[in-house]
């Protein structure tokens, strides 16, 4: 019989290029890595909310997230990425100094345990250039930023299956 060990899902922000490496190399990410789950202080903020309301918080985290990764790399498409996990606890510390979804992972994600990346589609791609632009500025308290951000934030993001990475990086 095997013994089943806790598991926490994560929503890591990531980049099309960092797809490739998802794939190429069997993991994604360098430790320690930055992700956001549905944490004890997630769940207590959100106290009248349900578990899949709860992990759409932090799925649209991870998203805003991507938004920065995006802005550091200039090839990268203009459409934000999350890959989703299922990690050993032990592996996964939340980090409510920062934020409130925020974790910490102590290992690179392989995938075996990725369940399925979130991507924008073709119509949100001018939405989140235009936000990549003036991300920071949006961090940093303007307005005008923070209303272009929101209108990226409007597209929902497609779910696709860890057999279709492949096929996602292709079109984009």
């Amino acid at each position: 019989m095997a013994i089943s060990r806790p598991e926490m899902r994560i929503y890591l922000p990531a980049t099309v290029p960092m797809l490739r490496t998802l794939l190429d190399d069997g993991e994604i990410g360098t430790p320690p890595l930055s992700a956001f789950a549905v944490t004890p202080a997630v769940r207590e903020w959100y106290a009248e909310s349900d578990a899949e309301e709860l992990e759409y918080a932090a799925l649209r985290e991870a998203a805003a997230a991507s938004l920065r990764l995006i802005d550091a790399d200039p090839g990268a498409a203009r459409r934000r990425v999350v890959v989703v996990a299922d990690l050993p606890e032990g592996q996964v510390r939340p980090r409510a100094d920062l934020e409130r979804a925020v974790v910490e992972l102590s290992a690179a994600v392989p995938l075996p345990l990725v369940a399925a990346v979130h991507a924008d589609t073709a119509d949100a791609e001018p939405a989140v250039r235009a936000a990549v632009n003036v991300a920071i500025e949006a961090d940093m308290g303007s307005d005008d930023a923070q209303f272009i951000v929101d209108e990226a934030e409007g597209h929902e993001l497609a779910w696709y299956a860890t057999q279709e990475i492949g096929a996602l990086i292709e079109l984009l």
